[in-house]
């Protein structure tokens, strides 16, 4: 089934998918697929949950919207158990990751404009992806995806990932510092190839910002919702971001995202700074609760831990004498396989295989399997992609 009624943003699609249920999905001619990709991050419950259906279908035949001039039980609900699992103050709800990252950024630029910095500036990183809105563009550290859409917004300066002497150096130099307000930084680098930081790497960006007075606000539109072995990846250390942002695996396909704020930076958006018309819908925002309380509930978060450890120690060992593999990593459920070439085609490979899968930054195979896969479906995922390296 092909249209040309749709804009071609996303170049040839050569499949048809018409069904989901747990890891698999199943295309218009009855094939079927492991889904290791999750919809990028998305899908973490898996496909057609039970559970999820349900709390969707009751929440729609009672209130669907009724916009943002009134309270919703909900919105409400989600607000507070987000706060309570994660020691953030407040949520502004917005409808995607991109979105979330749009408040981010208006709580930084108000809290420089409310402090009387002249043009206040975020620190962002080479290699991010933060969004394809104007903001989040000009917020990315990727080239690639800006070229054509010129000008962009000023207020961001870009270093280097996981390199801290490089945002030090702009802490100490006076003509930058009296303009920067924020460092935005994602905990893991999905789209620019699952870079994992050294394990200081956050703790420091903190402590700089401790010192300079500038908001730590934390990415995780894909790193959240249990991805990498926690609720959000910050909680793997001790530390505290001033904004947190998230979606993707927030609502398991259901368009939800959220900007949570703690401190200073809780209070700095007032009453018509912002805003959003579907932005904390009841229907996503009990859709998001479910899923939320489904991940604690079932375990879901702890069993991304295992089966991500289980699938690096499976690919290291398949892949050892592999010289076209440069590196593998990953955190949680969150797993890249970087080779010494450029690998598109193994995404079309994969599927003629069996199994969903992509391809970012070029060289690396970037895996994101729901986070209810067993050691079964890891091993199924570990010998076909091993498999595929071997005969590229």
């Amino acid at each position: 089934m092909t249209t040309t009624a749709l804009m071609n943003t996303y170049g040839e699609r050569k499949l048809t998918l018409v069904k989901g249920e747990g890891i698999y999905l199943w295309d218009d001619q009855g094939r079927r697929y492991l889904d290791a990709l999750s919809g990028i991050a998305v899908c973490g419950l898996g496909h057609s949950h039970a559970g999820l259906a349900q709390a969707i279908s009751e929440q729609a035949n009672t209130l669907m919207h009724v916009s943002n001039l009134f309270n919703t039980e909900p919105s409400e609900k989600l607000a507070e158990l987000l706060c309570s699992q994660t020691g953030m103050e407040n949520v502004f709800f917005s409808n995607s990751g991109a979105e979330a990252n749009e408040a981010a950024i208006k709580i930084a630029r108000k809290y420089g404009n409310d402090k009387g910095v002249k043009t206040p500036t975020i620190i962002t990183m080479n290699g991010s992806f933060h969004g394809r809105t104007m903001a989040t563009l000009s917020a990315t550290g990727n080239p690639k995806v800006k070229q054509g859409f010129a000008p962009l917004l000023e207020g961001f300066v870009h270093v280097d990932y996981n390199n801290v002497e490089a945002v030090k150096a702009l802490a100490n130099d006076p003509a930058m510092a009296e303009n920067i307000v924020a460092i935005l930084v994602e905990p893991v680098q999905g789209e620019g190839g699952v870079i994992v930081p050294d394990e200081d790497y956050l703790a420091q960006l903190r402590e700089v910002c401790n010192q300079s007075d500038w908001l730590l606000m934390l990415d995780e539109i894909q790193t959240g919702n249990g991805r990498t072995g926690e609720l959000f990846a910050f909680q793997h250390t001790d530390l505290m971001p001033d904004v947190l942002t998230t979606a993707k695996g927030l609502g398991n396909g259901l368009p939800i995202g959220a900007c949570m704020a703690r401190g200073k930076a809780a209070t700095v958006l007032q009453p018509g700074n912002h805003g959003s018309t579907y932005g904390g819908n009841p229907l996503v925002c009990q859709g998001a609760l479910t899923v939320i309380r489904t991940l604690i509930d079932e375990q879901l978060i702890a069993n991304a831990k295992h089966i991500g450890a289980y699938l690096l120690s499976g690919f290291n060992e398949t892949l050892k004498d592999d010289a076209k593999v440069k590196n593998i990593r990953g955190k949680g459920l969150m797993v890249g396989i970087e080779l010494t070439q450029d690998c598109p085609e193994l995404v079309a490979l994969a599927a003629q295989a069996g199994l969903i899968l992509n391809v970012t930054a070029g060289s690396t195979i970037r895996l994101l399997p729901p986070l209810i896969t067993q050691e079964a479906d890891a091993d199924q995922i570990i010998n076909i992609v091993s498999q595929l390296i071997r005969e590229l």
